[in-house]
């Protein structure tokens, strides 16, 4: 399958549910068991630059034509786990975020009022047809929001600081670098669950609490078989390998939150902050020549 391109796209962070082949009905069991059985799949980079390639034409391609039939694969103690693009899904999703990431000039001139009206509307009819519809994929861009760390553990991540020359896996990820977590869907879920009773328990409300009731709540919609993953994505090709081999942010928020549940605000404090001096950090870096 040819790329778009070779270039590196470098800000997007991922929060990925894989589905265990059972959870699909057929025909799309069918087709996903075919398509593990590829010997080279496109890797999260390949998607992206699908996506940044469909803003150059004139006019831009808001949300692509047609669905996504590619997937991210892993095989875990002999369980095939599969994990949908979905990139027009997404697409639409993040285009009706794109107003409170932009100035409206800037938007405007990267996607037209027009452009933007017409895939709205696509978006509507559609969903009119698939109301329980929900995305594989969440993507951040220049952070991985706080609440996503709360559903994995430090003793689940995995660093690779070297570089694969461009080599990719049977799972169609890069070899090297990243830097990702992977847990069972039941321990997120439970992960979940203390988080918030400790929250609550400490704060009546705030950004971190809404954040993980949300993400919670999309949980609940996949197989309970299923793994979920953290993955820095391009990230770890814009931050220094110094910065994240010291970066234990998982470590941190479980700090905080049993620093909470214990009482020790003074501790839970600590930990926010080192979160977010480190975040602010990277965040800065996206306004950066």
């Amino acid at each position: 399958m040819p790329k778009v391109s070779s270039v590196t796209v470098p800000y997007a962070a991922y929060l990925r549910v894989y589905e265990p082949l059972a959870a699909f009905p057929q025909p799309e069991r069918g087709h996903w068991e075919r398509y593990a059985r590829r010997e080279r799949r496109p890797s999260y980079q390949d998607e992206l630059r699908r996506s940044l390639a469909d803003l150059v034409p004139t006019p831009p391609v808001a949300v692509p034509v047609h669905e996504s039939a590619d997937a991210f694969v892993i095989e875990v103690e002999g369980v095939l786990c599969v994990c949908p693009w979905r990139t027009r899904l997404r697409g639409w999703q993040a285009l009706g975020e794109l107003p409170e990431q932009l100035p409206t000039p800037v938007l405007d001139a990267v996607l037209p009022p027009v452009v933007r009206r017409q895939a709205a509307a696509d978006y509507e009819r559609w969903l009119e047809r698939n109301p329980d519809a929900r995305p594989w994929i969440r993507t951040s861009v220049w952070q991985v929001p706080l609440n996503w760390f709360v559903l994995v553990a430090d003793e689940e991540r995995e660093y690779e600081p070297k570089s694969g020359e461009g080599a990719e896996s049977g799972e169609g990820c890069p070899e090297g670098p990243y830097l990702r977590y992977r847990t069972p869907m039941v321990q997120a879920r439970r992960r979940v669950a203390r988080g918030l009773r400790a929250l609550r328990d400490a704060i009546d409300e705030g950004p971190l609490i809404d954040g993980l009731v949300d993400v919670g709540r999309w949980l609940e919609e996949f197989h309970p078989r299923s793994y979920v993953e953290l993955d820095y994505g391009g990230l770890v090709h814009a931050l220094p390998a110094g910065l994240l081999d010291e970066d234990h942010s998982a470590a941190d928020v479980a700090e905080g939150i049993a620093a909470l549940r214990s009482g020790d605000g003074d501790g839970a404090g600590e930990a926010y902050t080192r979160l977010v001096e480190r975040w602010r950090a990277v965040r800065d870096r996206q306004y950066a020549n």
